[in-house]
């Protein structure tokens, strides 16, 4: 398979972007009136802008063609239809399957996907509607007042990111806590306000051999029994999200309480299905579908609208553009909604653990950058931290915007200063601000000319850095499915313009097989000689001083 850099249409947008470098956004917009209406799209409830990117009518032709060349349309269809895309672990990539609820088959190695997903669901209804109408008993006869999901990276990312987002929606029916960090800090912290007869454990882990879930987990074993004393209470106090019925049996919990898992849902693609619980508990199951609801209409427009229409394909296509093309190597997401504080987060590992790679589907190294980092912040508290960088650093970083035309939190006076922040901000990116304009203004204010000499190359603002708004009517479940499904489409667009499969993360794996050897050392007091000096001392050092 040829390397993408040799298709015509990469070496024609590699052309184009040489041109486009000397090009200024502001003068595109003072060129052109209906530069808006040319460069945004709208879905029910959302709104996303792209006009503040340095394209033009040109850029966008040339990286449709590109990605019609990379058979962006084929590699989709394959996804929905239930190929093995995954290839290095041949399985399907189907978290699309999760929220389509139609009753058409979708077979998969003669198996109906659809129907498992119906009768998964049906099941995660009759559980949440039992715990929370106070029927689910502890081992004392107390109903669940509190949940404690135990997972790790996409068992806890997206359903606390969702957990967070949609609080404003949850009756307080019962309280959900997280743990996810093998740093007893955590789980201590979590478990010291609450009661043993009163709390319920969801344990989330393909494999239930996760070390880090599984040590917080035999924790929460260890509490829940220093008052109950009787194992028996375990099959009260636990439930579990797996594929591996003995090893979930074999720790206390009844086979009836397993979730099920398929190995075609990656982890980070996984909120949408069982992993999903604690977020049906907290909010109920109504609210919950409402969430895959609004993914399936993201779902249903990426895979039936044209790319040049498409929202996440153009999403993929200006971070290619921007970071691949022009040269950016990071990419701010910055919420001015402040229940999406989780967000960031969240798509760090989504965007990142999937398209962080360096080989192609081929195996062949790529000469090019992939994925860029992923960071961010909550807006205002980023504007007077790190926007300063955004805004005058030699490093132009690419920038998504994200808000509500109404707040969920109905404060007078509040919303209207934020969102003002959020369109001044990316305005302010874009046309930044001239030197010429700068001595003007100083002027006019009376300052003598050495001050002025002396001041405004500091106030200078370069602007031209890009920037994407995506603009939601209101948060609530059915608009935080759509934003996470654009993202989900975005990350496997990407990759596939990128070549590279986006459905595996080896690099996870090897840090944790070390982890895994090196515990066992610590334990045993003897350090392998088949490591660097430096971690054979970092080892004995800690060895000899815990």
């Amino acid at each position: 398979m040829a390397l993408r850099t040799q298709l015509s249409g990469w070496q024609a947008v590699e052309q184009h972007a040489e041109t486009m470098k000397s090009q200024h956004m502001k003068d595109l917009f003072a060129n052109d009136k209906e530069r808006f209406q040319k460069f945004s799209l709208s879905l029910p409830s959302m709104l996303f802008d792209y006009s503040k990117n340095l394209v033009d009518e040109t850029t966008m032709q040339a990286l449709f063609q590109l990605a019609r060349e990379c058979e962006l349309e084929a590699w989709r269809d394959k996804m929905f239809r239930g190929e093995r895309i995954n290839i290095t672990e041949d399985r399907s990539v189907l978290h699309v399957a999760l929220r389509n609820r139609s009753a058409e088959p979708l077979l998969l190695d003669g198996v109906d996907v659809r129907a498992q997903v119906k009768n998964e669901l049906n099941k995660m209804q009759a559980f949440t509607e039992t715990v929370r109408s106070g029927k689910w008993l502890g081992y004392t006869g107390k109903a669940i007042t509190d949940i404690v999901s135990i997972g790790v990276g996409g068992s806890n990312l997206g359903p606390q990111m969702t957990t967070e987002a949609l609080k404003s929606y949850g009756d307080g029916t019962l309280n959900v806590h997280y743990v996810s960090n093998v740093d007893g800090n955590q789980v201590a912290d979590v478990l010291a306000p609450l009661n043993p007869e009163t709390v319920l454990f969801v344990v989330s882990s393909k494999t239930f051999t996760t070390s880090e879930t599984m040590t917080n987990a035999n924790t929460a074993v260890n509490w829940l029994l220093a008052s109950a004393t009787d194992k028996s209470a375990i099959a009260k106090h636990f439930v579990a999200v797996s594929t591996n019925t003995d090893k979930v049996t074999e720790f206390g919990i009844s086979e009836d309480n397993i979730f099920d898992m398929w190995d075609w849902v990656g982890g980070r693609f996984s909120l949408w299905s069982a992993i999903g619980l604690p977020i049906a508990l907290y909010l109920g199951f109504e609210q919950f579908i409402e969430l895959l609801d609004g993914a399936h209409i993201v779902d249903n427009h990426f895979e039936n609208t044209p790319l040049e229409q498409n929202m996440p394909v153009i999403m993929a296509l200006l971070s290619l553009w921007n970071c691949t093309f022009l040269g950016a190597q990071s990419q701010a997401i910055l919420p001015y909604d402040q229940p999406l504080h989780r967000l960031t987060a969240y798509l760090q590992q989504a965007e990142m653990e999937s398209n962080g790679k360096h080989v192609n589907m081929s195996g062949e190294k790529v000469p090019y950058p992939t994925v860029p980092t992923i960071w961010g912040e909550i807006g205002i508290n980023g504007q007077h931290a790190f926007y300063q960088y955004l805004h005058q650093s030699n490093n132009i970083v690419p920038a998504d915007f994200i808000g509500s035309v109404t707040s969920v939190a109905n404060v007078a006076g509040h919303h209207d200063i934020l969102m003002a922040n959020f369109f001044a901000q990316s305005e302010a990116m874009m046309a930044g601000v001239s030197e010429e304009e700068i001595r003007a203004d100083l002027a006019s204010k009376g300052h003598n000319q050495a001050y002025i000499d002396s001041v405004a190359p500091h106030k200078v603002h370069e602007g031209n850095r890009p920037t994407n708004t995506i603009l939601m009517d209101r948060l609530e479940p059915k608009t935080m499915g759509m934003l996470i499904a654009l993202y989900e489409h975005k990350i496997f667009t990407q990759g596939i313009l990128l070549d590279i499969c986006s459905f595996d993360q080896w690099g996870v794996e090897l840090g944790k097989g070390l982890a895994n050897q090196i515990h066992h050392e610590i334990a045993a007091n003897q350090v392998s000689e088949h490591h660097d000096c430096s971690t054979a001392s970092l080892v004995s050092y800690y060895n000899d001083n815990k």
